[in-house]
């Protein structure tokens, strides 16, 4: 069985709300007009995005707050 390390026990809010929608990277790129395998280097922390490509996401996700909370970490908190 995995346990899960400190590193998993945090997420990017861009994560958070994009697995809140039930969406695959794949999809989120597509509404957002961006390349899958670039919201998956945003998301993992490997990249810091452009500006536009966050006011994107922030579109493409509905999100209200400042576009760079996006990529701040969040604690995750699971429900067992």
């Amino acid at each position: 069985m995995h346990t899960p390390s400190v590193e998993e026990e945090n997420m990017l809010e861009i994560t958070r709300q994009r697995e809140g929608f039930g969406w695959t990277k794949r999809e989120l790129g597509q509404r957002a007009d961006l390349h899958p395998s670039r919201v998956g280097v945003i998301e993992n922390g490997r990249v810091r995005p452009y500006p536009v490509e966050l006011e994107r996401l922030a579109r493409a996700l509905g999100y209200h707050g400042e576009p760079a909370d996006l990529v701040r970490e969040v604690e995750v908190h699971e429900h067992a």
